[in-house]
């Protein structure tokens, strides 16, 4: 199904995981984006900030690709990832830094909802996608459904949590012990020999 994004700069974003994240990961990434848009159009989100909510969710989950697998943490590879990105496109440092947080923080609960609206919304369309529906408000119920369904799940939790683990077992820096990687490679550690989906996602 084809996707309008909110800009030029959202789709070259989009073109550019499309090339470098799995499926699975790609597909979340862009369901995270319509969620997160959902949510964001109904609070007056628009413009650039619109168009910047779009790149941070295309790229939120960027850090898991091959090229961008370096020795941070994956949410912090990804949101340097995108701030590279977004310097050949002269964006406003302030945006810019404000998707650059949005992506770092995307799985520290309790910490993005509260350091604006970029990282709020990306947590929430995050949060969304992983069965949290409280958050998605009324209206537009059977196209934000029908736009959702043309990007399948793809075992989307196993998929993110092994690439995640992937890198953390080649670099264990990249997973600290109190950080969401940490307790995903924690709990591979320990339910490594059991199968089945990592029980720390």
């Amino acid at each position: 199904m084809p996707i309008t994004f909110p800009g030029a700069v959202a789709d070259a974003a989009h073109a550019h995981v499309r090339e470098v994240l799995d499926p699975p990961i790609l597909h979340h990434s862009v369901r995270v984006w319509l969620l997160a848009d959902h949510i964001g159009r109904r609070e007056g989100v628009d413009g650039i900030e619109r168009e910047a909510l779009a790149v941070a969710c295309l790229f939120h989950d960027s850090g898991t690709a091959a090229v961008y697998d370096g020795p941070q943490r994956f949410e912090v590879e990804g949101a340097d990832a995108a701030r590279a990105f977004l310097t050949a496109y002269d964006w406003p440092e302030p945006l810019v830094r404000s998707v650059w947080e949005a992506i770092a923080l995307h799985t520290s609960p309790g910490i993005a909802e509260r350091m604006g609206t970029l990282p709020r919304l990306v947590r929430e369309g995050v949060l969304a996608d992983f069965g949290h529906t409280d958050l998605i408000p009324p209206g537009d119920e059977e196209a934000l459904a029908s736009a959702l369904a043309a990007f399948p799940r793809q075992d989307i939790e196993a998929a993110l949590s092994g690439a995640v683990v992937a890198q953390a077992l080649r670099n264990p820096e990249k997973a600290p012990p109190s950080s969401w990687p940490g307790g995903l490679l924690a709990a591979h550690r320990a339910e490594q020999d059991r199968g089945g989906a990592n029980p720390a996602f």
